[in-house]
């Protein structure tokens, strides 16, 4: 694993137990100006890990719950009339922060879930016609509830593809639980986490995914992949460009983070689903995540 990286991601773990993988995933997520989605239930350490990867990468980290009667204008800001100099004065959101955790979105309406798109696309906001960027980097953690329990709002399409991965964290092993009461990890031991690198090492290492190789070969792999969720007739729609653009980016994150300067399609094959699957409706009902998983994963490796 990349020397710089290690670090971050054993210190998570102490935090978040036994999710290498999806750490893993959400530092190639940060690294790459990506979005990252956690879709899962309540108590399994969503906000937990948003916590401590803005504390790990020394970023600053704002959360905001969203609920029902949460308006665009909390998140974003107010123009606010100054009677001594008559003119209004932006009093800025929450959204201007480094890493922001919208936790449970989509118990919002979707008129506040729209008021994230431009932000996340753009790194910037529009408030009573004028427009103010957002930090750098600018990096937006959501958590999900799942559809079924009481109040939520499904996230649109566009939404959800402006995401670039999307992870699930599921019951920890028993094991795992039974330390968890122990008082082995756990988010009582956010207190511990510190910053590992410095703003220019995080630079650094943003600089450097753009050099990791990607063969020809590989760009012909995705270009299989994103042509047979377009044309094998799975799909209500196939991947976007942009989804196809996160990909190899993804990708390259990935192949840094085992500590390589060059990527693989395996690196390609690990990232996958957690890229695609929340970009793509089966066109038949009752198509089980596990199902739809291995179809991306028969696309043949040229």
């Amino acid at each position: 694993m990349d020397q710089l990286i290690a670090p971050i991601v054993a210190q998570i773990d102490r935090v978040v137990v036994a999710k290498e993988r999806q750490v893993k995933l959400a530092i190639a997520c940060l690294l790459t100006g990506g979005h990252l989605l956690i879709d899962d239930i309540p108590g399994v350490g969503k906000t937990t890990l948003s916590h401590a990867l803005a504390r790990s990468c020394g970023l600053n980290y704002k959360r905001v719950q969203f609920t029902s009667d949460l308006l665009p204008s909390d998140i974003l800001g107010v123009s606010v009339f100054d009677s001594g100099q008559q003119v209004f004065s932006f009093h800025a959101g929450p959204i201007f922060t480094q890493v922001l955790l919208a936790d449970e979105i989509n118990r919002a309406s979707a008129k506040t879930q729209s008021a994230l798109l431009e932000a996340m696309e753009e790194r910037q906001v529009s408030v009573d016609g004028e427009c103010y960027p957002l930090p750098d980097p600018f990096f937006l953690i959501a958590t999900q509830n799942p559809l079924e329990q009481h109040g939520v709002n499904p996230l649109p399409e566009s939404q959800l593809d402006r995401f670039a991965v999307r992870i699930v964290l599921g019951y920890p092993d028993p094991a795992v639980e039974r330390g968890l009461w122990r008082g082995e990890g756990g988010r009582a031991h956010l207190s511990e986490v510190e910053p590992l690198i410095t703003s220019a090492e995080f630079g650094a290492l943003r600089a450097r995914i753009g050099g990791v190789f990607v063969s020809d070969a590989l760009l012909d792999y995705l270009e299989a992949i994103v042509r047979h969720t377009r044309t094998g007739g799975w799909y209500s729609h196939g991947l976007s460009p942009r989804a196809g653009l996160k990909l190899l980016e993804i990708t390259r994150a990935w192949a840094l983070i085992q500590g390589r300067d060059f990527a693989t399609p395996a690196d390609m094959q690990s990232v996958l689903p957690y890229v695609a699957m929340h970009r793509l409706q089966p066109r038949e009902l009752g198509r089980t995540p596990a199902e739809v998983e291995a179809d991306l994963l028969r696309v043949p490796i040229p």
